[in-house]
């Protein structure tokens, strides 16, 4: 394979975890905020490969990695929070602080929507979808580096 025939299945492969992020958030999953995190590495590893297609600057790809293996160490991270491996960020757990909200305005219906990161929301196969993107982060990780050495 070429290199910019690799660089543009990593970026496509970023693509493809971002748009399935945004199509389950569209059928109701929302979001938690280490979820959103997630995605960020993977829209820069988007706008990484465009530029690295475009220039043909062989250094890009070593960048891309460093976005790839990000959002893998986020999943990482996450994934350990859900399974409670380890504390994650008072702001997004059971624990944590409901931005000043009371019992009261927890149980208006118009309250905001509360999102939990230590809660798994869907899984495949026993794996959450923080486990899925850090996974498949890897595997997109793996493919830059192979863009990034190849010779040519």
């Amino acid at each position: 394979m070429t290199r910019n025939a690799l660089i543009g299945l990593a970026g496509g492969g970023s693509l493809a975890l971002l748009a399935g992020a945004f199509l389950f958030q569209s059928l109701g999953y929302a979001p938690c905020a280490m979820c959103l995190w997630q995605r960020w590495p993977h829209a820069a590893a988007i706008v990484i490969a465009a530029i690295a297609l475009v220039l043909g600057v062989r250094a890009l790809a070593w960048v891309g990695a460093l976005a790839a293996l990000t959002t893998a160490g986020i999943g990482i991270y996450h994934t350990g929070v859900e399974r409670d491996l380890w504390e994650g960020p008072s702001s997004c757990t059971g624990g944590g602080d409901l931005g000043g909200l009371d019992g009261a305005a927890l149980l208006s219906m118009d309250a905001p929507a509360i999102v939990l990161c230590d809660e798994v929301a869907w899984e495949f196969l026993t794996l959450s979808m923080a486990s899925w993107n850090a996974l498949f982060s890897i595997a997109l990780a793996v493919i830059w580096i192979m863009a990034a050495r190849l010779r040519a």
